[in-house]
């Protein structure tokens, strides 16, 4: 719900309403019924924080194999309303010169569970996945606000990967480079990969770099000067050095 929510927030539309697909194992399973009875728990609560009724959906049940069930496996939709198409955002770094934050914590040691990272690099599906609606919400507020003042030139959530993959993303969406570096705060890889939530990386010219640090003070929510757009290549100081060439061939011919 947060993701979707965000998602619909960096593009500077107002979540309207949503739509799901809801799939879990054997239901007669207490584990499966639990997974189901939290995840529409959390659901709503989100719902209600971020106004957004629920307008469609449906349900897929008895997904298993041998026994074993899926892992449980909430899908949202989400639509929002963006008031001026002209100011709408994306998400792909864009004028040389400007300057990237990180809106929101930076994350600490504990944004590694349920993560990308964990899974892929370590093999393990696992650790707690937590989350302040409150805090969510603000940055939603603060996102549409900034885009439809025109400030930011760029929005991308900070979600799958981390914000390392956030950055890149950004790069290779926009077809231009990044210079910069990371907030460490405990564990290297914590901070590259870690998977906090309510966190946006935005991009502006420097002129607007003032109105969005008061906007950001404004609303309660950290924001930390991450680096540059310019250039061919994709730099953290110390860690990463790659040109964006790579990261767009990499990304596009994965599979």
């Amino acid at each position: 719900m947060a993701e979707a929510a965000r998602n619909t927030a960096c593009m500077g539309a107002h979540p309207m309403a949503i739509t799901n697909c809801l799939n879990f194992g054997n239901p007669e399973r207490n584990d499966v019924m639990y997974q189901m009875h939290q995840c529409i728990r959390g659901m709503s609560q989100a719902c209600r924080k971020f106004r957004t009724p629920v307008v469609s959906g449906n349900v897929s049940l008895y997904n298993e194999t041998r026994g074993v069930a899926i892992f449980p496996t909430p899908v949202v939709g989400m639509v929002g309303l963006i008031k001026d198409a002209e100011r709408r955002c994306t998400a792909g770094f864009k004028t040389e010169g400007d300057a990237v934050f990180l809106l929101g914590d930076p994350g600490g040691d504990q944004s590694l569970g349920s993560g990308e990272y964990l899974e892929l690099i370590h093999g393990q599906v696992r650790g707690r996945l937590s989350i302040d609606l409150r805090t969510e919400k603000s940055l939603h507020d603060l996102l549409i606000r900034a885009i439809g003042r025109g400030l930011l030139r760029s929005a991308h959530d900070c979600s799958d990967g981390g914000l390392a993959v956030a950055l890149a993303e950004s790069c290779i969406i926009g077809e231009t480079g990044f210079r910069g570096s990371l907030p460490v705060h405990g564990r290297l890889d914590a901070a590259l990969f870690g998977e906090a939530q309510s966190r946006a990386v935005v991009s502006v010219g420097p002129g607007a770099v003032r109105k969005l640090e008061e906007m950001a003070f404004k609303h309660g929510l950290p924001i930390t000067r991450l680096g540059t757009v310019g250039g061919e290549l994709f730099i953290l100081k110390g860690l990463v050095d790659l040109p964006v060439s790579d990261l767009v061939q990499a990304w596009n011919n994965g599979l």
